[in-house]
């Protein structure tokens, strides 16, 4: 009876680190590039506009913003980088009017930043102090 378990979960385990390892290679190659900054083009640019949605928490909080009829999406830090920031969920209401600073999508016909900073009221939430 101890062998056949024994062998099961060393079966079971297999099978699992076999799906993980599936899924990281096979399966989320687009969420491993989107991660980090390799996706943006590396200068600083600023955004102004209102926001229009709200999506916080893990991995990071992201936010569509329109800017003068444009329409991008703003990736703000993770719940503990903006609380370090000072920078509350409710500061990050609809329709409040933000400036982006960070870095913009290589591709120029993806509406997309990485925040590094968000300037609200002209208080500025610094997500990533050691950056430029």
């Amino acid at each position: 009876m101890m062998t056949t378990r024994r062998k099961f979960l060393s079966h079971s385990s297999l099978v699992l680190a076999a799906a993980a390892w599936g899924s990281t290679i096979l399966g989320a190659p687009a969420a491993l590039a989107h991660h980090g900054w390799r996706w943006t083009e590396g200068g600083n640019f600023e955004l102004v506009g209102y926001i229009k949605t709200v999506q916080l928490g893990n991995p990071h909080g992201v936010l569509t913003v329109d800017a003068e009829g444009e329409i991008w999406t703003v990736e703000v830090g993770q719940p503990w980088r903006n609380e370090r920031a000072g920078l509350k969920d409710e500061m990050l209401a609809v329709g409040t009017e933000v400036t982006i600073s960070g870095e913009r999508a290589a591709d120029p016909a993806d509406k997309r930043v990485k925040a590094e900073r968000v300037i609200i009221d002209g208080e500025t939430y610094d997500l990533y102090p050691d950056r430029d």
